[in-house]
């Protein structure tokens, strides 16, 4: 049994799958398009990623995929623990440029459903936090984008450092100057 959680913005989900554990551990169905379906989510991934952030303080994001190539994607943490950000950036949305953020760690095993037309991001709270993620469309360079991680009013844990950010994300357009495709 999955959990569903809808959050403040519309079609972002928190996934919380079942965990059956016993002294060896435990087993947890991380996605089941039946449990999905169910709930009215009709997704098709096509590409699962996952991704490695050694240093505390790691921000990845803000990210997206533009039409016609554009990302749902379902987010979970494998290894350690991450603040994991959406961000609404449809247009004519009643919540454009809202964000709902939460914690996804390996000990929680919550997961994250963002749809198509939102931004992600996430910070990593620990060292060597890994997020694995599947995605709804395939990897187009020419579709790929980003929004400066500190122009949407998200209210990130303060880790006691300065974030560690690639090139890309530090010359990132902020939400004000995005021209949304969505």
């Amino acid at each position: 049994m999955t959990d569903f959680e809808r959050t403040p913005l519309s079609d972002v989900i928190l996934v919380t799958p079942r965990r059956f554990g016993d002294h060896r551990g435990f087993f947890s169905e991380s996605w089941s398009s039946r449990a999905f379906a169910e709930q009215g989510l009709d997704y098709t991934f096509v590409q699962d990623n996952h991704s490695l952030s050694s240093q505390v303080g790691t921000v990845r994001g803000l990210h997206f995929q533009s039409p016609p190539h554009a990302q749902a994607k379902l987010v979970r943490c494998g290894r350690g623990r991450i603040f994991d950000v959406a961000v609404d950036v449809r247009s004519g949305s009643a919540t454009y440029g809202q964000w709902f953020g939460v914690e996804l760690s390996f000990e929680n095993g919550k997961q994250l459903m963002i749809p198509a037309g939102f931004l992600h991001g996430f910070m990593t709270l620990e060292p060597d936090s890994e997020i694995i993620y599947k995605c709804t469309d395939f990897y187009a360079p020419e579709c790929d984008g980003a929004v400066r991680w500190d122009s949407c009013g998200i209210d990130w844990p303060d880790v006691g450092i300065d974030p560690v950010l690639s090139e890309k994300d530090a010359v990132a357009v902020p939400l004000s100057e995005f021209k949304t495709p969505f």
